[in-house]
C-alpha cells in the first residue's frame, strides 16, 4: 500500500476561538442516524460535553455505569483492579439476537483457533469480535475520552445501520487501559486549565510534573506488558482476550504536537517474521476505511512509517501471533485543552474526533471485511498445525529455584500455552531436567507460534531500527535452563498452578537454621527477619553438614540464623521458620551442631553478618521514570521492603545517614548539586552502598562518586554518506533492548545465588565499562561473544567483548557498585532481580581490597 499523505488544507481549523464556543455532539456524532432519549448523553450526565474537560477514570466508569444500566446492548465486567484499587472494565456490546446466544458465540469462535473443530464451522453465519481499547498512556487520553462518544453512539444510535452492524459483530470496549495514569493525567490537565485558553506549549497545563500520567502507580509503561503480564490491569486484559480470541485489536495512542495522526500498516521491514503477511495485507484493507474516513474530515495522516510491529508485548503486534489483527492509532496530542503547533492551533475535542471516527472506521472495516477475518484466524490455527509439525517443542526448568518455575509457569498458563510436568528426569543438550522441577511445552499446540516467539534467540534482522526492544526471550529473561525437544514422557497438562510451599526440615535438635539463597524470594524472608530483630549470617564460603545421617553441602550465600544469638524462645523461631519456609517456598533446614565435616565452621568470620537494607531511591527529573519504577516495584511488590522515594528537589533537606544504600537506578542526576553532592560523597566515606544502574553511571563518574574507565562508541567515519542516512544510522548505533552472556565471579558476594558461571542479561543503554585493573573488582565480564539475542551494530559489538558488565567502587568506608545492564528490566526479568538484591544485601561486606578506590 502506498503511502497515505493528503496536505488538506482544512487540517487543524477547529481554533482557539471556536474550541471555547459551545460544542455539541453534531460535531462528532454521524447526523444520518437518530439517538435514542432514553440514554443520557455525555453532557446531560456531566453537565459538560465532550472535550470540553478531561474525563477523570472515575467520571469515565460512573458514565459507562449508567449507560449499561439502561440500554439493553451491552453488558459490563470488570475484569481487573488496578494498584490504586480502580476497576479495568470491559463492555460487550452486540445485537439482541446474539446476546441471548453470547455463550454460544464465543464457545463457536474460540474453535477457530482450534484446527480440530474449526472446519466444521460457518464462518458466514458468525459475528466478527472486534476488540476496542484506547489510552494506555495516561497522558494520552483523546482514546478514552472518544469512548464517552462511542458508548453512547452503540447504546443510543438507532436505524438498519447500526442494527445490522450490531447483528454482524461483538464489540468489546475497553474505554481505559490504564486507570491509574489518566486519573493523574486528568487531573493535571484540568486543574491547570484556564477560563480562556492558554495554547503556549511552555504554559503548565502542557508540562506535567515528573513522572507524568503515561504511567501506572509503579512508573510502567503498560504497553509493554501484554506478553508478560506482570501487571494487574494486563492479566486480566490477556484473560479475556484469550477467553475471547477477538479479531481485531485496536491500540488508541497519542503522539507528538506537531504530528498529524498514524493508523497501520507500520514499517514493513520491522514486521515480526513469525507474523504472517496476510496479516499486514488486511491491516491494509481495514486501514482503506481510516483513509475514507478521515478524508472526509480533512484530516493529515501517515502510514508505513516510525512504528513497526516487532515487539509482541505491545498492544498492537500481541495479537499478530494470534490469528488477530492489531492496529496501532496514533494521534498528535494537545496535552491539555488547546494548543500551538507548527499546524495551527490542536484543540481536544479535535483529538477525540479523529478517535472516534477511527472507532467507528474500525467498526465498518470489521463488517465489511468479517468473513475474510474469521477465515484468516481460522487459517492461521491450521497453518499452526502444519508448522508444528516439523518444529521441537520445549523443556525447562530449574532443580534449585521452584519459586521461578512458578512464576514462569504463571505466564504460561495466562497466554493459553500447553504446558505438562515431567514423567522422567530427562537429559538434553547437556542439560539434565528433573521431573520434580521440569516441564515441556510441545510444538503441536495451537500457541505454537507464540511459544516460539517466547523462547527464540535472534540475532538477524532485516532491519537495523526498532521501535521497541529487539529481544525478549522468555527462557533468558528467568535464566532458565532449557532445551529443544521433540517429544517427552509427561503427565497430564497443567490448567492451573499452585505456589510451591517450602517447609521446615533437619535435625531436631536445633543448633542453627540454613537455607540457601537460590530461592527467588529468599530476600524476602531475611528481610522479614532481620525486621523482627533476629541475627542472620551469609556463609562467604562452601560448607558442609552432616544431616540426619546424610551429608550435604550448602553454597556460597547460604543464610544462617543460629540461635545461640537469637532473642525468641525456639519455639518462636521454628513457627517463623515454618511460615517463612511456607509462604516464600523455602527448604529451611535445621542443624544440630556448628561443627562442619568440611567448610566453614558456624562461628567463622567467613559467616558476615546481614544487616538490614535500608534504602532510599532518588526520583525526579532527569532520572528515567521507567528505571526507577522497576526498583520501586520490585522491593515494594515481591520483597515487602519498599525504598525511600526521594525527589531530587528535597535531597538538600535529606538526613543521608538514615540509610545505608542509595539507588540510582538509570538517567541523570544533575538535580543533585551543592550540599546534597557533598553530603553524598561524604555518605560513602562513612560506610554508604551506592547502587548506580546504566545510563546513571556516566554521571556517577563524571562527579567523582566512580573511578571506572567507559569505553566511547565509535563515530561513523566510513566516507561520504547521504545525508538522508544519518538518523538511521545514529538510531542504529543505539541499543534499545538487547541480551547478552556474562561471567559471573561466583564467589563474589553480588553472585551470591547463581548456581551457573555464565548468566543472560538485558541491556538497553550504551553505556560500556572497562573491566577493571583490580582482577577481584569486576564480578561480572562479558565474554568473548556475549550476543545472545537481538540487535546490536558490529560498532557497538566490540564495545562488549570482555567488558566489564558489574564494578565495585570503594570510597573511604563505602561502596559503589555499578551495573551497567538493567537488572529490573520491566518486571519480567527475573533472572537478574537477585544481583540487584545482593548489592542491597550484601554490597557493606565486600571486602575494600576487592574494589577499585574512587581516590585512585
Amino acid at each position: 500500500m502506498k503511502k497515505i499523505l493528503f496536505l488538506v488544507s482544512s487540517f487543524l481549523t477547529f481554533l482557539v476561538a471556536h474550541s471555547q464556543e459551545k460544542l455539541s455532539l453534531s460535531y462528532y456524532l454521524p447526523q444520518h442516524v437518530s439517538y435514542n432519549s432514553e440514554i443520557p448523553t455525555p453532557e446531560s450526565f456531566f453537565s459538560w460535553q465532550v472535550g470540553e474537560w478531561h474525563v477523570s477514570h472515575d467520571q469515565l466508569v460512573s458514565y459507562l455505569r449508567e449507560v449499561d444500566r439502561i440500554s439493553d446492548r451491552m453488558t459490563m465486567e470488570i475484569y481487573a483492579r488496578s494498584y490504586e484499587g480502580r476497576p479495568s472494565i470491559l463492555l460487550t456490546v452486540t445485537g439482541a439476537s446474539n446476546r441471548t446466544n453470547l455463550d454460544k458465540i464465543k464457545s463457536d469462535h474460540l474453535k477457530l483457533s482450534d484446527a480440530s473443530q474449526s472446519s466444521s464451522l460457518d464462518v458466514s453465519k458468525m459475528p466478527v469480535v472486534v476488540w476496542i481499547g484506547a489510552s494506555v498512556h495516561g497522558n494520552e487520553p483523546s482514546g478514552s475520552n472518544a469512548m464517552l462518544l462511542l458508548t453512547y453512539y452503540l447504546a443510543a444510535a438507532q436505524g438498519p445501520s447500526i442494527d445490522s452492524l450490531l447483528n454482524e459483530t461483538v464489540i468489546l470496549v475497553d474505554p481505559a487501559f490504564n486507570p491509574d495514569g489518566l486519573q493523574r493525567f486528568s487531573h493535571w490537565a484540568n486543574t491547570n486549565k484556564s477560563k480562556t485558553l492558554m495554547t503556549d506549549p511552555s504554559s503548565r497545563e502542557f508540562n506535567e510534573t515528573w513522572p507524568g500520567g503515561r504511567f501506572n502507580h509503579y512508573w510502567f509503561d503498560l504497553n509493554r506488558d501484554w506478553l508478560y503480564v506482570q501487571h494487574p490491569e494486563s492479566k486480566g486484559r490477556a484473560t479475556k482476550f484469550q477467553e475471547w480470541k477477538p479479531n481485531i485489536l485496536t491500540d488508541h495512542h497519542e503522539m507528538g504536537a506537531n504530528s498529524t495522526f498514524f493508523f497501520q500498516p507500520g514499517v514493513q521491514s520491522r514486521v515480526h517474521p513469525l507474523t504472517p503477511k496476510i496479516n499486514q495485507e488486511l491491516t491494509q484493507k481495514i486501514g482503506t476505511f481510516h483513509a475514507k474516513a478521515l478524508d472526509k474530515l480533512g484530516s493529515l495522516y501517515f502510514t508505513e512509517e516510525n512504528y513497526d510491529d516487532f515487539y509482541y508485548g505491545k498492544g498492537s503486534t500481541y495479537p499478530d501471533v494470534q490469528g488477530c489483527i492489531g492496529i496501532l492509532f496514533e494521534q498528535a496530542s494537545s496535552r491539555g485543552h488547546a494548543q500551538e503547533t507548527v499546524n495551527g492551533v490542536l484543540s481536544f475535542p479535535f483529538t477525540i474526533r479523529n478517535q472516534f471516527t477511527t472507532m467507528q472506521s474500525t467498526l465498518a472495516a470489521a463488517r465489511s471485511l468479517r468473513i475474510d477475518l474469521l477465515n484468516f484466524q481460522r487459517d492461521f490455527y491450521r497453518g499452526v498445525v502444519n508448522e508444528s509439525k516439523a518444529a521441537s517443542g520445549y523443556i525447562f526448568g530449574n532443580q534449585y529455584d521452584k519459586a521461578r518455575n512458578y512464576e514462569m509457569l504463571r505466564i504460561l498458563l495466562q497466554q493459553k500455552v500447553e504446558v505438562y510436568p515431567l514423567k522422567n528426569n530427562i537429559s538434553a543438550e547437556g542439560k539434565t531436567f528433573t521431573s520434580e522441577t521440569s516441564y515441556f511445552i510441545p510444538a503441536n499446540q495451537p500457541q505454537y507460534r507464540l511459544v516460539k516467539a517466547m523462547f527464540e534467540k535472534r540475532t538477524t534482522f532485516e532491519d537495523s531500527l526498532f521501535y521497541d526492544i529487539s529481544a525478549f526471550s522468555l527462557p533468558l529473561a528467568f535464566n532458565m535452563p532449557y532445551a529443544e525437544a521433540k517429544t517427552a514422557s509427561v503427565g497430564e497438562k497443567l490448567t492451573t498452578i499452585s505456589f510451591p510451599e517450602g517447609k521446615v526440615v533437619g535435625d531436631k535438635n536445633v543448633y542453627g537454621y540454613v537455607f540457601s539463597w537460590d530461592n527467588y524470594y529468599a530476600p524476602r524472608t531475611v528481610n522479614e527477619l532481620l525486621k523482627k530483630g533476629y541475627q542472620i549470617r551469609v556463609a562467604t564460603k562452601p560448607f558442609t553438614s552432616v544431616i540426619e545421617g546424610k551429608t550435604q553441602t550448602f553454597d556460597y550465600g547460604t543464610i544462617l540464623i543460629p540461635l545461640g544469638l537469637q532473642s525468641q524462645s525456639q519455639e518462636a523461631i521454628l513457627a517463623d521458620m515454618q511460615a517463612f519456609a511456607k509462604r516464600d517456598g523455602l527448604d529451611i533446614t535445621g542443624i544440630s551442631t556448628g561443627l562442619t565435616p568440611t567448610g566453614i565452621d558456624f562461628g567463622s568470620s567467613n559467616f558476615a553478618v546481614v544487616t538490614d537494607p535500608k534504602a532510599m531511591l532518588l526520583v525526579g527529573i532527569g532520572v528515567t521514570a521507567t528505571d526507577a519504577g522497576e526498583v520501586w516495584h520490585l522491593l515494594d511488590q515481591r520483597y515487602n521492603m519498599p525504598p525511600a522515594i526521594v525527589d531530587l528537589s528535597y535531597s538538600n533537606r535529606v538526613d543521608f545517614e538514615k540509610y545505608n544504600t542509595i539507588i540510582l537506578s538509570g538517567g541523570n542526576y544533575n538535580g543533585l548539586t551543592g550540599n546534597a553532592l557533598s553530603n553524598l560523597k561524604r555518605w560513602i566515606q562513612n560506610g554508604g552502598t551506592l547502587v548506580a544502574m546504566s545510563e546513571a553511571i556516566p554521571w556517577a563518574v563524571s562527579n567523582g562518586l566512580a573511578n571506572v574507565k567507559l569505553k566511547k562508541i565509535p563515530s561513523d567515519s566510513t566516507g561520504n554518506k547521504p545525508y538522508v542516512f544519518l538518523d538511521e544510522y545514529s538510531r542504529a548505533q543505539e541499543i534499545v533492548g538487547s541480551i547478552f552472556q556474562i561471567r559471573l565471579d561466583r564467589s563474589h558476594p553480588l553472585a551470591f545465588g547463581y548456581k551457573e558461571e555464565t548468566i543472560p542479561v538485558f541491556k538497553d543503554n550504551t553505556v560500556f565499562m572497562e573491566k577493571a585493573k583490580n582482577p577481584y573488582a569486576t564480578p561480572g565480564q562479558y565474554t568473548a561473544n556475549p550476543l545472545l539475542s537481538g540487535y546490536i551494530s558490529k560498532q557497538n559489538l566490540k564495545q562488549f567483548s570482555n567488558a566489564g558488565s558489574i564494578l565495585v567502587n570503594s570510597s573511604g568506608n563505602g561502596k559503589v557498585i555499578l551495573f551497567d545492564d538493567n537488572p529490573n528490566f520491566r518486571a519480567f526479568w527475573f533472572g537478574t532481580n537477585k544481583l540487584f538484591m545482593n548489592a542491597l544485601f550484601f554490597g557493606r561486606i565486600i571486602n575494600n581490597t576487592a574494589t577499585v578506590r574512587t581516590e585512585e
